[in-house]
């Protein structure tokens, strides 16, 4: 994110001349830190194509940030505002005018508005290069207070003040354009539309200086046991279904709820182990095309039968009275093959868009396939080692499954008639394209990732009747030269092969066909299971060849959009699709059946979005027996990284060349930070005091802060963020409840940790990479050492770290997170006040805005006569705010029922809730509804009282609000929830 203007207001400016010229220089220092700017809306979204050409601001049709009915919208504003002008006016200022409101469109929009930061006030209008400002000025400077009542929204007593604060400016160029200039001179209009290097591909995928693809991801899903499928009904409900190595099979709704029960539990029947990289247990599951009305599941495990390992194939019924449960006691054997070793399991069950079932298993384990002549995947005469296609249809009465009449061996002598094809070792996930959604080409095709001996991994497409070559070869090299050169082989070659130095165990992927992220339509995405390398490949439809690209998480700048993160733990077990065709892989810390440690991700590409309302989807309903448990993410989102903190990144990239099989391996360096110099110690002991003005100058602006640009940070902070500048108000804004800060950094060399109370611990070593048992142990590489940001509070006594108890294993590992207790704790200052104009410049909204710091005003108390009061007893539903800081307009929520002081810990708490708090507690409007225990969490000897609380706003506590059960919750106290409360106008 680029910088906020470190312009101060001009009032400020002339009482604090040298504080604010060291403030400035701060930062300046810290731009490097901040990074540059991306394409970003106001909604917090990245831009998109509008499916129709836009009529006004004709010059975003291509790629911007408004849909048609935004153009109109702009465009009646635009014929409103110069119904004031004459017709030179028109003709002389009409251009600005529509530049400046046109702005909205841009890609850059939450640039030019200071809104990338969803925490901070956007800017009244958009910032202006000083070149364009000045001409502006020349020009029409008397249409800034016309252009400012033009953009609606605001009360006549607004109106009026607007035009008093703008008299003075219009007469002055340089307070002028103070107030209209982006210090940006890259970004602010209409130099933005002009920087060739900016534009050159806007709205393709971005790609670094390697090619590699800067994708970003959600997380979806957490607390998994090797989750080893996901798929969805097809139903229109679009809840999926994800199976856990154990066992367990868990429906998700499309909210990202949870159902408590499981779908399926075989956990006492499935063989498995807690080691890590065991092959064995529970691998797929495939729900019937047809679900609604033939309500079948099919379920691939491994089984112990009389101390003999064997693949089991089964088929369940849907249960009569729940559609999200399987009848446990309908389950039928259709299929089971021993297993002659406990590796190479296969596990892949799919339904073809034929109708048939297609089941893989792998060649029955060992090394090099060593059973018989030509091992078991070259015969024809045993299932290992195959791609099977049977017909499940139809199958009550009679057979299992039936042999479908067009299967490729049927009238081969000693050929096993389910056999589809042939000759693969270990086939790792498997999909069907969809086709592309215009002309349908690809679709049908089957995608397959074949786990490799000892030198390659492939990616094949499967096709009746093929020969895959292992044991032959492995990838497009010779593995038995004997067998290679046999004129009879006949096998088909993969798509696409890498060799050992990318990845070990290939995990295959999907096609993407879905809407949201138009860019990756047609790009086959797969990963490996022991690099944690995300990889593509693109077909280049005149040729026929596929060209590979490697994915790689985006910096914090590209994935700075709401939820997004941009880190993953390593282990890639599988990938998924959804039912509206947008892409997902499961990955894990810790490759145990019995660790909780799988995630569930989801791709995004921030470069490009459908347009609004293109993909938006119905689900259907869906009738739950149960429990929900509402998904808490535990990730850190990108846009709420701290400024001080660096992630550091270790991924393996690879030089592209034309054979994939000779790619060169190459690392990325560690970012790391420079210590702090002298002179930025001198900078931060020189403008404390000018800090802790403009904190409670920017109190007060918080209160025009819309609830909706709030967002949950994923883990509680253990250093708070100082908010980046506003473009058209003071140098450093402070969110409510935040403290500022001055950063230094500091490198740390030594393999240390802290824990909470400061002390060294000496890191434990990392976790040994898992390995499934035909591979060679992995080579072992040094982890570099991340760097630590040092955090001085201006405003707290101490900030507690959060210590991370979650597998370390990330393709993008995680900083140390830790922070000293600072000497000091310097306090606001509660007598300054923020004039009209500043609140003006730094984009509230003044009709919802008292006069002076209303933030710090006491709730109004009801006396009852003089002298000391009663003290009457507590009524059940009465609230108190905690606050570390002792402030009583803002803190944790805590609720008195039956006889103790609670807390409420909640996802669904927004700012109705709030309003009903803060209306409880004397005031008259909730400012911000904080989550996530972002105002403080209570200790563990205080009870969690209430959750999932959704108020309408006039309830008179929270205890008549929908709610659980009292002290009935599935959170924890890192989730508790706190509130800002104020006053409106006139109170």
């Amino acid at each position: 994110m680029t910088p906020r203007s470190s312009t101060t207001p001009w009032l400020i400016q002339e009482s604090t001349s040298s504080p604010y010229l060291l403030l400035h220089l701060l930062l300046l220092l810290l731009q490097a830190w901040w990074g540059s700017s991306h394409p970003q809306c106001l909604d917090y979204k990245p831009p998109f194509q509008p499916p129709e050409p836009l009529v006004f601001c004709k010059e975003y049709t291509k790629f911007g940030c408004c849909s048609q009915e935004q153009d109109e919208v702009i465009s009646n504003k635009f014929y409103a505002i110069m119904d004031n002008f004459d017709y030179s006016g028109f003709t002389i200022c009409g251009k600005y005018i529509r530049s400046i409101l046109c702005q909205e469109c841009s890609p850059y929009a939450a640039h030019l508005y200071d809104a990338e930061d969803a925490n901070t006030p956007m800017r009244v209008l958009p910032g202006l290069c000083g070149d364009y400002c000045s001409d502006y000025w020349q020009q029409c400077r008397n249409t800034l207070s016309v252009l400012l009542e033009g953009i609606g929204g605001m009360g006549p007593g607004t109106l009026a003040r607007i035009s008093n604060v703008t008299v003075g400016i219009e007469d002055d160029r340089g307070r002028f354009c103070d107030f209209l200039e982006l210090k940006d001179n890259q970004y602010c209009y209409p130099n933005v539309l002009s920087n060739a290097e900016l534009n050159a591909n806007l709205g393709s995928v971005v790609e670094d200086s390697d090619g590699c693809l800067e994708l970003c991801l959600e997380e979806i899903a957490n607390g998994l046991r090797n989750p080893v499928a996901m798929i969805h009904a097809d139903d229109g409900t679009h809840r999926f279904f994800v199976a856990e190595q154990l066992g367990y099979v868990w429906v998700y709704l499309a909210n990202g709820s949870r159902i408590d029960r499981p779908f399926l539990n075989l956990t006492r029947a499935v063989l498995t182990s807690p080691w890590a990289g065991d092959e064995r247990g529970f691998l797929c599951i495939a729900l019937h095309p047809r679900l609604s009305t033939v309500r079948k599941a099919y379920v691939y495990y491994s089984v112990s039968v009389k101390k003999e390992e064997r693949i089991r194939i089964s088929e369940f019924m849907l249960s009569a009275h729940d559609d999200n449960q399987l009848d446990h006691s309908s389950e039928r054997t259709l299929l089971e093959v021993v297993e002659p070793a406990s590796n190479h399991n296969g596990g892949q069950l799919i339904f073809g868009h034929d109708g048939y079932l297609y089941v893989f298993i792998g060649d029955g384990g060992r090394a090099g396939d060593p059973f018989g002549k030509f091992g078991n995947s070259q015969n024809k005469s045993t299932l290992l080692g195959k791609a099977l296609r049977i017909d499940v249809d139809n199958n009550d009465d009679g057979a299992p499954y039936s042999i479908p009449s067009d299967n490729p061996f049927l009238d081969e002598k000693e050929a096993l008639p389910e056999i589809y094809a042939y000759g693969v070792r270990n086939m790792w996930r498997c999909s069907i394209d969809r086709g592309d959604p215009t002309t349908g080409r690809g679709r049908g095709r089957m995608f397959c990732g074949d786990v490799g001996q000892n030198k390659y991994e492939e990616v094949d497409i499967i096709v009746k009747g093929g020969n895959y070559g292992w044991r032959a070869k492995e990838g497009f090299s010779c593995y038995d030269r004997k067998l290679c050169h046999n004129s009879s082989l006949d096998d088909i070659l993969p798509i696409f092969a890498y060799p050992h130095k990318l990845g070990k165990s290939v995990t295959g992927g999907y096609i993407y066909r879905g809407c949201q992220m138009p860019n990756l339509n047609g790009i086959y995405i797969f990963g490996d299971f022991m690099s944690g390398r995300l990889m593509s490949l693109k077909e280049n439809t005149t040729t026929g060849e596929w060209k590979y690209t490697e994915i790689c998480m985006g910096r914090d700048k590209t994935c700075r959009f709401p939820r997004l993160i941009n880190s993953y733990y390593k282990y890639i077990i599988s990938f998924a699709e959804d039912e509206a065709g947008e892409l997902y892989f499961l990955a894990t810390g810790a490759p145990s059946a019995t660790a909780k440690a799988g995630v569930i991700y989801k791709i995004v590409d921030p470069s490009r979005r459908a347009a609004p309302g293109k993909c938006s989807i119905k689900p259907s309903p869906v009738k739950v027996k149960g429990k929900l448990i509402h998904f808490h993410p535990k990730e850190e989102f990108v846009i709420n990284k701290k400024p001080t903190t660096t992630t550091t990144t270790v991924s393996t990239t690879t030089t592209r060349k034309t054979i994939p099989t000779t790619r060169k391996t190459t690392r990325r360096p560690p970012t790391t930070r420079k210590p702090a110099t002298k002179a930025t110690t001198a900078i931060k002991a020189t403008t404390r005091e000018t800090t802790t003005t403009l904190q409670t100058t920017m109190a007060t602006t918080k209160a025009a802060t819309r609830p909706s640009r709030t967002f949950r940070p994923s883990v509680k902070p253990t250093a708070k963020p100082t908010a980046p500048t506003s473009a058209l108000g003071l140098a450093t804004s402070i969110r409510p409840g935040y403290h500022s800060t001055i950063m230094a950094t500091a490198h740390i060399t030594t393999p240390y940790t802290r824990r909470r109370d400061g002390s060294a611990l000496h890191r434990p070593p990392p976790t040994p990479q898992a390995r499934r048992p035909h591979q060679h142990p992995p080579r072992t590489t040094s982890q570099p050492v991340a760097t630590t940001a040092v955090t001085t509070s201006l405003r707290r006594a101490q900030a507690t770290p959060t210590p991370t108890r979650r597998p370390q294993l990330m393709t993008t590992h995680r900083p140390l997170y830790w922070t000293p207790k600072p000497p000091t704790s310097i306090k606001p200052n509660p007598t300054v006040l923020i004039t009209q104009e500043e609140k003006l410049r730094l984009g509230d909204k003044l009709d919802n805005l008292g006069e002076g710091n209303q933030v710090q005003k006491r709730p109004r108390e009801r006396a009852r006569g003089h002298g000391f009061k009663r003290r009457r007893k507590l009524r059940a539903g009465t609230v108190r705010l905690v606050s570390a800081d002792g402030l009583l307009d803002r803190g944790r929520v805590e609720i008195y029922i039956r006889g103790e002081w609670g807390t409420v810990c909640d996802d669904l708490f927004t700012s109705k809730a709030a309003t009903v708090v803060c209306r409880q507690l004397g005031f008259t409007i909730a400012l911000a509804a904080m989550k996530r225990a972002v105002l403080g969490e209570a200790g563990d000897h205080v009870r969690i009282l209430l959750d999932d609380v959704e108020c309408e706003g006039g309830e008179r506590s929270l205890l008549e609000c929908k709610r659980s059960k009292i002290g009935k919750h599935n959170c924890s106290h890192e989730e508790d929830v706190g509130v800002i409360c104020g006053y409106s106008t006139g109170v």
